[in-house]
């Protein structure tokens, strides 16, 4: 088999696993947020307890979608109480997010959820192989952020 034919190979095998895992792991976030709430609403919530404060701008440039749509996102969070605006005291233009502590609550229990059911598939592979995945993946998501969106790889 040439190499062409097996890095096709591989990137259909990854379709197809990335295709189904993605949309098992969907599911299994969407069952364990609460009623109401979307999964990139959980994804922010779970971006601003890392990150503790950041802007709506840094938001908009992680998840990769416009300022207005991260200002719709973060109102429907902030009317429901679980982050708050805070402006700086420096400088009152500037406005940044963080967690309420129901927004921590609501999160925790989403993320403990998920750990449970994720770590039921994580058992039948050893720590050898969850550790070497990871680390594959990660190598895998370093290489895309640092090459740009749709850029190739130097």
């Amino acid at each position: 088999m040439s190499k062409e034919q097996k890095l096709k190979e591989w990137i259909q095998r990854y379709e197809e696993a990335h295709f189904v895992v993605n949309k098992r792991i969907s599911l299994i976030i969407r069952d364990s947020i609460e009623d109401g709430q979307t999964i990139e609403q959980h994804a922010i919530l779970c971006y601003l307890h890392g990150s503790k404060l950041c802007t709506p701008t840094e938001l908009a440039d992680v998840f990769g979608v416009g300022k207005s749509a991260i200002t719709a996102i973060v109102t429907r969070l902030e009317d429901k109480g679980l982050i708050e605006r805070v402006r700086d005291d420096k400088d009152r233009r500037m406005v940044y997010l963080s967690l309420t502590a129901e927004g921590e609550r609501v999160r925790r229990l989403a993320v403990s959820k998920i750990e449970k059911q994720i770590g039921s598939y994580l058992q039948y592979f050893s720590e050898e192989e969850i550790e070497t995945f990871i680390h594959c993946y990660e190598m895998l998501a370093d290489l895309m952020q640092n090459n740009g969106e749709g850029g190739e790889a130097q």
